[in-house]
């Protein structure tokens, strides 16, 4: 097997019997882990009995971290990065020493594995395969309506705790009030529930039942109206009136709530 200067290595977000043996192999061979929390990272250890040194690299040492892992790379070690759960620099930290080590050509890779977006996704019946993904939620309300509103066309895939889940659910219930949504939480763990209803029924649902651990959720795109209006005769009159393509993907995915890309799409031809 091809030997790497850096692995990303995914780890359970709770059932540690999804850990790959790839990962087992990766975390013993290599000489460093760059873990965000010592504490978490050694009960994993310790627990598939890999004895491989750690030190700490979170979003607060990021920065700091650069020469250290450089340093360390020079000297010929290879070095392993993980998370508390599930998959490095994807709502972790990585992004600015993987950046780093590509500038200085040592070699990166990343290794499959336990991720809770694409866990969540995978129960979750869908009219298409696209969605946004944006991470944990803004703080103000403001920004969450935001993102409700311009992803109101895709689904909208995000991170929550349980402690701002129902003020999320009020403010999608309020926004798009025909929405549906998906709830889940305790991913793979003994207590896992993923919950599929409008947001006033989960919040129901929620308020009778103790919210523990990250929640993943998915707020519903609104049904296209593309199928109830001759879109290419609406981009045909646009053109005759001298819009752009992007003016009219613009213009007819606000008028229709249509898929901007669609749209365009189909001024091309």
């Amino acid at each position: 097997m091809k030997e790497y200067d850096f692995y990303i290595v995914p780890t359970p977000i709770g059932n540690l019997g999804d850990i790959t043996l790839r990962a087992i192999e990766v975390l013993k061979s290599v000489d460093i882990i760059a873990c965000e929390d010592m504490r978490v990272t050694q009960k994993l250890l310790n627990h598939f009995d890999i004895k491989t040194k750690c030190i700490s690299y979170h979003k607060f040492n990021e920065k700091e971290r650069v020469d250290l892992f450089l340093k360390l790379l020079n000297e010929g070690k290879k070095t392993a990065l993980v998370s508390d759960a599930g998959t490095p620099l994807f709502c972790d930290p990585g992004a600015v020493i993987v950046e780093e080590l590509k500038k200085h050509n040592f070699s990166v890779t990343a290794l499959a594995g336990a991720n809770a977006a694409a866990t969540f996704l995978s129960q979750i019946p869908r009219q298409g395969e696209d969605f946004a993904f944006v991470g944990f939620l803004p703080k103000t309300k403001s920004q969450i309506e935001n993102l409700l509103k311009k992803y109101k066309s895709t689904d909208l895939v995000f991170y929550d705790s349980p402690n701002r889940i129902i003020s999320t659910l009020e403010i999608i219930k309020e926004t798009r009030p025909l929405a549906k949504a998906a709830i889940g939480r305790e991913l793979t763990k003994v207590f896992e529930e993923v919950v599929i209803d409008t947001p006033q029924n989960i919040i129901e649902h929620f308020k009778k039942n103790i919210l523990k651990g990250e929640i993943a959720g998915l707020v519903f795109r609104e049904k296209s109206n593309s199928d109830d209006i001759d879109i290419d005769e609406k981009i045909a009159v646009l053109k005759s009136k001298n819009f752009k393509d992007k003016e009219i993907s613009t213009i007819l995915s606000e008028l229709y709530n249509i898929n901007k890309n669609e749209i365009y799409k189909r001024c091309l031809k």
